[in-house]
């Protein structure tokens, strides 16, 4: 079955982190880039951070300098480290494929309080 399973969110004070985890059944994430979205209220979903296809990370401008991503791939799980979180780091966070999208799991909610 193909399925995304993101978790690690939650509230947390303006300046401080959370490491969200997706765990990817291995049809999705097997000799895939992955990626991390994020939709926030009101908002359109947008990329914050992806791996391409030479390995490489790509951060949204917004999320440069703070955020990290990173995968185990003994795991099939891909990470996101935040930092230095923000109010408008607030949203549903969701991960997929870089390039290539499939059904979306259900999110983790981040609310960064100011």
């Amino acid at each position: 079955q193909v399925q995304l399973v993101e978790s690690g969110g939650g509230l947390v004070q303006a300046g401080g982190s959370l490491r969200l985890s997706c765990a990817a059944s291995g049809s999705i994430f097997s000799g895939q880039p992955m990626g991390w979205y994020r939709q926030a209220p009101g908002k359109q979903r947008e990329l914050v951070a992806r791996f391409t296809w030479s390995g490489s990370p790509n951060y949204s401008d917004s999320v440069k300098g703070r955020f990290t991503i990173s995968r185990d791939n003994a795991k099939n799980t891909v990470y996101l480290q935040m930092n230095s979180l923000k109010s408008e780091d607030t949203g549903v966070y969701y991960c997929n494929r870089a390039y290539a999208l499939v059904a979306w799991g259900q999110g983790t909610q981040v609310t960064v309080s100011s």
